[in-house]
């Protein structure tokens, strides 16, 4: 029995440790879990600058996190981009994958370097389960990013075993998850590894209530768990306007503009959006700077004045530099016109918004 009066929470703490044989017991002004440390980037400035309020982010670490979208929207090669990212943080990618899709080429291309990474086949998901459950056990000292692409396309053992009566193994992955992933969520964090969850959006056909659909189009298998447990859930989908396709000298579409929603995120920033384009032809990558135009436009600087085909960017000096839309990515070339966007963006998108409140980002219906 301790006596009456302040507690020691050092003592305190020791006593819980001991008891569950765990480190399960902080001191929230010496050792906060619940913070991230560190921010994997997307490979989009503008997404970065919107995750997380008052400050520039990206992928949380420790965390789980999803990026779902629809076909050809982009989301493997984000992921391979986020993998080639956390190799240069000192991070190690493992990619379960479960349509045997992964080309070596296309992750070089995005900046992964394949002989620090592990490449596993995602069987069923069980075993993707407990191989994450494993290697966060045996090998303490390193920090992983776990990228299960996708969680949509990975059967479970008993869709495995059974017939192809879909009525057979209905909500088995849900329950699967909803057991796994609280089992999962405190050893990521306490290792702090990253748990990116790849996910497919489908058409929500609501036949009960026609018009939630009409409010909410998509939807994401695998259950509420990934609701629940999701830092960070990133949906992407394309654009239907022609104008929105990127195409080759020829003619022939290499890739699309995508609008990114950020559908849930513990960062006080659900519902920001931004769009940019992505390359899956070709040079694979995501046209990051091109967005800036468009990002500093729905932030309604007054730092960026339009007049007939002229933009008008005032720097922090008061000087003006004048230029065409056409003339950009031509523009960011100068060292000083780039640190004046990028400063802009970062008082725009990411201060105002952690002081005023406000949310900038894309809002136009396709």
């Amino acid at each position: 029995m301790t006596k009456a009066g302040k507690i020691d929470l050092k003592a305190m703490q020791k006593l819980v440790n001991k008891k569950t044989g765990l480190n399960v017991a902080h001191n929230l002004n010496e050792n906060n879990p619940t913070i991230v440390k560190q921010w994997i980037p997307t490979g989009s400035r503008w997404l970065d600058s919107i995750i997380c309020r008052g400050k520039y982010a990206g992928i949380p670490v420790g965390k789980i996190t999803e990026i779902a979208g629809l076909s050809g929207a982009g989301k493997s090669f984000m992921a391979a981009q986020i993998a080639g990212n956390a190799q240069k943080m000192g991070l190690f990618p493992v990619y379960f994958d479960a349509e045997s899709a992964i080309d070596p080429m296309f992750l070089e291309q995005a900046g992964i370097d394949t002989k620090n990474l592990m490449y596993i086949q995602a069987v069923s998901v069980e075993k993707v389960l407990e191989t994450i459950e494993t290697l966060i056990e045996q090998y303490e000292e390193h920090q992983f990013l776990f990228i299960w692409d996708s969680i949509a396309a990975t059967s479970s053992e008993k869709e495995l075993e059974s017939d192809f009566n879909p009525q057979s193994t209905m909500s088995v992955k849900p329950r699967i998850f909803g057991k796994a992933f609280p089992k999962l969520t405190i050893p990521l964090a306490d290792g702090q590894h990253t748990l990116l969850l790849i996910n497919q959006l489908k058409t929500n056909i609501n036949t009960q209530n026609p018009m939630a659909a009409l409010v909410e189009p998509w939807i994401a298998p695998g259950g509420k768990a990934i609701g629940y447990f999701c830092s960070l859930r990133i949906w992407l989908t394309k654009r239907k306007s022609k104008a929105s396709f990127v195409q080759d000298t020829v003619g022939l579409r290499i890739g699309s503009e995508v609008k990114c929603k950020l559908e849930k995120s513990r960062f006080g920033t659900e519902g920001r959006e931004c769009t940019f384009k992505i390359l899956w032809a070709g040079e694979s990558a995501i046209q990051d700077e091109q967005s800036w135009l468009t990002a500093l436009k729905a932030s309604k600087t007054k730092r960026l004045t339009l007049s007939g085909a002229w933009y008008s960017l005032v720097h922090s000096d008061g000087k003006e530099t004048k230029f065409q839309a056409k003339q950009w990515l031509t523009k960011l070339g100068d060292p000083v016109f780039k640190q004046t966007v990028i400063d802009i963006m970062d008082e725009e998108i990411v201060k105002k918004f952690h002081a005023e409140g406000k949310n900038f980002g894309v809002s136009e219906s396709d």
